[in-house]
C-alpha cells in the first residue's frame, strides 16, 4: 500500500510560565492508503498533540511547531499559510473531536451543521448540499434522515451524536480521517456500534484513520497497525499481531499487562511510578526510571530504532546485539 502521510522527525513545544514543554520529541510514522493506525499511550503522551499538529490546530502561542515535517501529498503541511493550510482541513484531512456533546453548536440544526462544511469547501447549492448531507446520515446509521435534519444536538442521544459528528468529518469525503479518542464519552453498547460504523465507513470510502486513543480493546478491534508512544516519543510501531502477540518494548508488555482479560485470572499489574517531567526530559529512555529492565545506558543514550522486522519497529537497548549476547549467557 502507498503512504498517504508520513511524518517525519516531529516536534512540538509549548511555552508556558513555568518553562518549555516538549510535548512530541522527534515522532516519525507513515498512514498508509486505506488502513486504520491506532496511536496509543497513556494520558499526557503526545497523542493528542501530535494529531492536532498534523491539523496544524496547535495554538500558536502558546504551542509551536519547532521541527519536522508532515508530507500530504508531496506538500510539507508544516510550511504552508493557514489560507492554503484551510483548503485541506475539513477536506482532504478531517477530524473527530473527543467529546461529542460539545463537539456540535445547540443553536443551529444538525442539517444546517452538516451542510455547512460541503457548501463552504465545495461551493454546491444548497439542494445539493441536503442530498448529501441526507445520504451521510444514512451511511452514519441514522434513521428518518429528512426529519433529523430539521432538529438540533438536544434530540439527540450521545451516541447519535457521535455519528453526526462522523458524519460531519466525512461530509466532503476527506482521504485521512483523524479521530481523537472517539468512544470515551459513550457506554460501552455504544462504543461497540461505533467501532463497527469505522470498519464499515472504511470499506465503503476507503479512507484511511488516525485513531488516537488509550482503550487497546478499541485498538484490537479496529486497527491494522499500532503506534505505542510514551513522554512525547514513539518507542514501538508494528502491526496489530506484532504489538498484541509479540510486543518487544517493556512499556508496551507493562500496557497490555495492565489490561482487563477474559481468559486470564488475577490481578491487574499496573505500571508504577509516573512518565517523566517534559519541562526537562530525559537525555536516555523514558521509560528507564519504570523499567526492570533499565540498564545504565538506557539513563544516558536514547536507544537507536531497531526493527524487528520490515514493519516491526522499537527503541530499545534490550534489542541491541550487544545486550542479545549478554542476555543469551
Amino acid at each position: 500500500m502507498t503512504n498517504i502521510l508520513e511524518v517525519n522527525n516531529l516536534h512540538v513545544s509549548f511555552s508556558t510560565y513555568g518553562g518549555e514543554v516538549k510535548a512530541v520529541r522527534g515522532v516519525t510514522f507513515v498512514l498508509k492508503k486505506g488502513e486504520t493506525l491506532a496511536i496509543v499511550g497513556e494520558s499526557g503522551c503526545g497523542k493528542s498533540v501530535t494529531s492536532q499538529s498534523i491539523m496544524r490546530l496547535i495554538p500558536n502561542p502558546p504551542g509551536q511547531i519547532k521541527d519536522g515535517s508532515i508530507l500530504f501529498k508531496n506538500k510539507d503541511l508544516t510550511k504552508l499559510k493557514e489560507k492554503e493550510m484551510q483548503k485541506i482541513r475539513g477536506v482532504d484531512i478531517s477530524m473527530i473531536f473527543q467529546d461529542p456533546m460539545t463537539a456540535l453548536n445547540p443553536s443551529i440544526t444538525i442539517g444546517e451543521q452538516i451542510m455547512e462544511g460541503i457548501r463552504q469547501h465545495k461551493g454546491i447549492s444548497k439542494n445539493e448540499s441536503k442530498e448529501k448531507a441526507l445520504k451521510m446520515l444514512q451511511l452514519v446509521g441514522i434513521p428518518n434522515a429528512e426529519m433529523r435534519l430539521k432538529q438540533y444536538p438536544h434530540q439527540f442521544s450521545g451516541g447519535m451524536r457521535q455519528r453526526i459528528v462522523i458524519a460531519m468529518a466525512l461530509i466532503c469525503e476527506p482521504e485521512v480521517l483523524i479521530a481523537d479518542e472517539p468512544t470515551t464519552a459513550l457506554d460501552v453498547t455504544i462504543q461497540a456500534q461505533i467501532i463497527d460504523l469505522f470498519r464499515e465507513i472504511q470499506q465503503k470510502t476507503q479512507v484511511s484513520i488516525i485513531l488516537i486513543t488509550h482503550d487497546l480493546g478499541v485498538v484490537a478491534q479496529v486497527a491494522d497497525r499500532v503506534a505505542v508512544m510514551y513522554a512525547g516519543k514513539m518507542v514501538e510501531i508494528g502491526d496489530r499481531r506484532d504489538i498484541f502477540y509479540h510486543p518487544q518494548h517493556p512499556y508496551t508488555k507493562g500496557l497490555l499487562r495492565s489490561v482487563p482479560r477474559l481468559d486470564k485470572e488475577g490481578e491487574l499489574l499496573p505500571i508504577d511510578g509516573t512518565p517523566p517531567d517534559l519541562f526537562s526530559p530525559p537525555a536516555g529512555c523514558p521509560f528507564a526510571p519504570r523499567c526492570d529492565f533499565a540498564m545504565e545506558v538506557c539513563q544516558r543514550i536514547y536507544p537507536m530504532k531497531t526493527f524487528i522486522k520490515s514493519e516491526h519497529e522499537v527503541d530499545c537497548w534490550l534489542q541491541d546485539e550487544r545486550a542479545q549476547k549478554l542476555m543469551a549467557r
